[in-house]
Protein backbone atom coordinates (compact mmCIF):
# COMPACT_ATOMS: atom_id res chain seq x y z
CA UNK A 1 0.00 0.00 0.00
CA UNK A 2 1.62 3.47 -1.06
CA UNK A 3 1.22 5.83 1.91
CA UNK A 4 -0.18 9.70 1.52
CA UNK A 5 -0.66 12.21 3.24
CA UNK A 6 -4.07 12.96 1.74
CA UNK A 7 -4.79 8.97 3.52
CA UNK A 8 -4.61 10.36 6.93
CA UNK A 9 -8.09 11.94 8.55
CA UNK A 10 -7.28 11.35 11.74
CA UNK A 11 -4.81 8.86 13.56
CA UNK A 12 -7.65 6.64 14.70
CA UNK A 13 -8.05 4.82 11.12
CA UNK A 14 -4.58 3.79 10.70
CA UNK A 15 -4.94 1.55 13.79
CA UNK A 16 -7.52 -0.47 11.50
CA UNK A 17 -6.74 -0.13 7.81
CA UNK A 18 -2.87 -1.71 8.08
CA UNK A 19 -1.00 1.85 7.15
CA UNK A 20 1.08 1.46 10.15
CA UNK A 21 2.43 -2.22 8.69
CA UNK A 22 2.84 -0.70 5.41
CA UNK A 23 5.11 2.79 6.97
CA UNK A 24 7.40 0.08 8.92
CA UNK A 25 7.93 -2.37 5.55
CA UNK A 26 8.78 0.73 4.07
CA UNK A 27 11.69 2.08 6.18
CA UNK A 28 12.34 -1.00 7.38
CA UNK A 29 15.31 -1.21 5.04
CA UNK A 30 16.69 2.07 5.40
CA UNK A 31 16.85 1.44 9.55
CA UNK A 32 17.85 -1.54 11.21
CA UNK A 33 15.48 -2.98 13.84
CA UNK A 34 16.57 -2.70 17.06
CA UNK A 35 15.19 -3.34 20.39
CA UNK A 36 15.22 -0.54 23.99
CA UNK A 37 18.92 -1.69 23.55
CA UNK A 38 21.73 -1.35 26.44
CA UNK A 39 20.13 -0.19 29.80
CA UNK A 40 20.43 3.64 29.30
CA UNK A 41 20.59 4.02 25.67
CA UNK A 42 17.35 6.02 24.95
CA UNK A 43 18.85 8.22 27.51
CA UNK A 44 22.09 8.62 26.02
CA UNK A 45 20.55 8.99 22.64
CA UNK A 46 18.45 11.64 23.69
CA UNK A 47 21.29 14.03 24.63
CA UNK A 48 23.63 13.23 22.42
CA UNK A 49 21.25 14.50 19.64
CA UNK A 50 20.79 17.66 21.67
CA UNK A 51 17.35 16.88 24.28
CA UNK A 52 17.53 16.72 27.88
CA UNK A 53 16.20 14.05 29.97
CA UNK A 54 13.12 14.35 32.22
CA UNK A 55 11.36 12.69 34.69
CA UNK A 56 7.78 13.64 34.62
CA UNK A 57 4.70 12.45 37.14
CA UNK A 58 1.07 13.01 36.00
CA UNK A 59 -0.84 15.90 38.29
CA UNK A 60 -4.52 16.76 38.14
CA UNK A 61 -5.72 20.23 38.31
CA UNK A 62 -2.65 22.06 38.18
CA UNK A 63 -4.76 25.33 36.86
CA UNK A 64 -5.36 25.54 40.98
CA UNK A 65 -3.19 26.50 43.22
CA UNK A 66 -0.22 24.26 44.28
CA UNK A 67 -1.25 23.08 47.33
CA UNK A 68 -4.09 21.58 45.75
CA UNK A 69 -2.06 19.49 42.87
CA UNK A 70 -3.61 15.92 42.67
CA UNK A 71 -0.30 13.60 41.98
CA UNK A 72 -1.27 10.57 40.03
CA UNK A 73 0.54 7.25 39.98
CA UNK A 74 3.03 6.65 37.44
CA UNK A 75 6.16 8.58 35.62
CA UNK A 76 7.46 9.04 32.26
CA UNK A 77 10.42 9.63 30.61
CA UNK A 78 10.31 12.87 28.54
CA UNK A 79 13.61 13.80 25.91
CA UNK A 80 13.28 17.58 25.83
CA UNK A 81 14.73 19.51 22.58
CA UNK A 82 15.31 23.78 22.64
CA UNK A 83 15.87 25.68 19.46
CA UNK A 84 18.90 27.52 19.93
CA UNK A 85 17.97 30.38 18.00
CA UNK A 86 14.19 31.46 19.57
CA UNK A 87 14.34 29.34 22.58
CA UNK A 88 11.32 27.24 21.86
CA UNK A 89 11.13 23.61 22.77
CA UNK A 90 9.58 20.35 21.86
CA UNK A 91 8.98 17.09 23.95
CA UNK A 92 8.55 13.27 23.29
CA UNK A 93 8.86 10.11 25.39
CA UNK A 94 12.18 8.75 25.18
CA UNK A 95 10.58 5.57 24.13
CA UNK A 96 8.47 7.43 21.33
CA UNK A 97 12.37 9.22 20.32
CA UNK A 98 14.36 5.97 20.32
CA UNK A 99 12.21 3.49 18.90
CA UNK A 100 13.03 2.40 14.89
CA UNK A 101 9.32 1.10 14.98
CA UNK A 102 6.74 2.94 13.33
CA UNK A 103 4.47 5.30 16.51
CA UNK A 104 1.06 6.88 15.84
CA UNK A 105 3.06 10.44 17.70
CA UNK A 106 5.49 9.90 14.75
CA UNK A 107 2.72 9.42 12.01
CA UNK A 108 0.97 12.20 13.84
CA UNK A 109 4.06 14.44 13.51
CA UNK A 110 4.80 13.57 9.79
CA UNK A 111 1.63 13.70 8.56
CA UNK A 112 1.12 17.32 9.28
CA UNK A 113 -2.97 16.78 9.35
CA UNK A 114 -4.82 20.11 9.25
CA UNK A 115 -6.73 21.01 12.38
CA UNK A 116 -10.41 20.65 11.93
CA UNK A 117 -11.07 23.81 13.93
CA UNK A 118 -13.75 21.99 16.15
CA UNK A 119 -14.62 22.30 19.93
CA UNK A 120 -13.86 24.89 22.70
CA UNK A 121 -11.45 25.08 24.50
CA UNK A 122 -7.09 24.81 24.26
CA UNK A 123 -6.68 24.03 20.55
CA UNK A 124 -3.17 21.73 21.12
CA UNK A 125 -5.54 19.21 23.32
CA UNK A 126 -8.21 19.31 20.48
CA UNK A 127 -6.37 19.11 17.77
CA UNK A 128 -4.36 15.98 20.10
CA UNK A 129 -8.05 14.75 20.41
CA UNK A 130 -8.65 14.82 16.88
CA UNK A 131 -5.82 12.86 15.82
CA UNK A 132 -6.78 9.87 18.37
CA UNK A 133 -5.33 10.81 21.43
CA UNK A 134 -5.39 11.86 25.01
CA UNK A 135 -3.61 14.66 26.28
CA UNK A 136 -4.48 13.29 29.49
CA UNK A 137 -6.95 15.86 31.00
CA UNK A 138 -9.27 17.02 28.09
CA UNK A 139 -9.08 20.13 25.97
CA UNK A 140 -12.78 21.22 28.31
CA UNK A 141 -11.36 20.21 31.47
CA UNK A 142 -11.10 23.62 33.57
CA UNK A 143 -8.80 21.68 36.26
CA UNK A 144 -5.98 21.61 34.04
CA UNK A 145 -3.36 19.17 34.47
CA UNK A 146 0.01 18.03 32.79
CA UNK A 147 3.36 15.95 33.32
CA UNK A 148 5.09 17.99 35.75
CA UNK A 149 8.72 18.43 36.91
CA UNK A 150 10.29 20.99 38.84
CA UNK A 151 13.36 21.31 36.80
CA UNK A 152 12.71 22.74 33.46
CA UNK A 153 11.28 25.60 31.97
CA UNK A 154 8.44 23.92 31.31
CA UNK A 155 6.91 22.70 34.53
CA UNK A 156 3.55 21.73 33.56
CA UNK A 157 3.88 19.39 30.03
CA UNK A 158 0.67 18.67 28.09
CA UNK A 159 1.18 15.85 26.21
CA UNK A 160 -0.87 14.05 23.77
CA UNK A 161 -0.88 10.06 24.22
CA UNK A 162 -1.82 7.71 21.83
CA UNK A 163 -2.90 4.24 22.46
CA UNK A 164 -0.01 2.54 21.18
CA UNK A 165 1.48 4.59 24.45
CA UNK A 166 3.68 7.33 22.26
CA UNK A 167 3.52 10.09 23.42
CA UNK A 168 4.54 14.12 22.22
CA UNK A 169 3.94 17.15 23.35
CA UNK A 170 0.56 18.92 21.89
CA UNK A 171 1.51 22.16 21.09
CA UNK A 172 4.90 20.87 19.35
CA UNK A 173 2.58 18.48 17.50
CA UNK A 174 -0.03 21.33 16.97
CA UNK A 175 2.68 23.85 15.98
CA UNK A 176 3.89 21.50 13.45
CA UNK A 177 0.60 20.58 11.68
CA UNK A 178 0.87 24.63 10.37
CA UNK A 179 4.78 23.93 9.32
CA UNK A 180 6.07 25.67 12.69
CA UNK A 181 9.09 23.93 14.04
CA UNK A 182 9.43 23.93 17.57
CA UNK A 183 12.50 22.54 19.78
CA UNK A 184 14.04 21.38 16.88
CA UNK A 185 12.46 19.26 13.72
CA UNK A 186 12.32 15.93 15.26
CA UNK A 187 12.61 13.82 11.65
CA UNK A 188 16.48 15.06 12.10
CA UNK A 189 16.48 12.71 15.24
CA UNK A 190 13.46 10.55 15.41
CA UNK A 191 15.01 6.95 14.94
CA UNK A 192 11.62 6.09 12.65
CA UNK A 193 11.95 8.01 9.51
CA UNK A 194 9.27 9.73 7.59
CA UNK A 195 7.23 7.29 5.70
CA UNK A 196 5.34 9.74 3.46
CA UNK A 197 6.87 9.90 0.04
CA UNK A 198 8.72 13.89 -0.29
CA UNK A 199 6.68 16.97 -1.99
CA UNK A 200 2.93 14.94 -0.94
CA UNK A 201 0.77 17.60 0.38
CA UNK A 202 -0.18 17.78 3.90
CA UNK A 203 -3.58 15.61 4.68
CA UNK A 204 -6.52 18.05 4.56
CA UNK A 205 -4.34 21.13 2.93
CA UNK A 206 -4.46 20.07 -0.91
Amino acid sequence: MRITRSTIGSLAVLMFCGTIISASAQTANAKTQTSSGAPGAPETYCTSTGGVVENRIPVYNTNGPISSWLKLAGTQEFCQYTSSSDGSRIHLSLHTLYTTQPSLAALAYYSQTAWNGLGEGNPASLYCTQLGGSDLFGGVNAAGGGWVTKHSFDQVLEACIFPDNSTIDSWGLFYHSDDIIRGIDLSTVLKYSDPYPAGKAKSGKQ
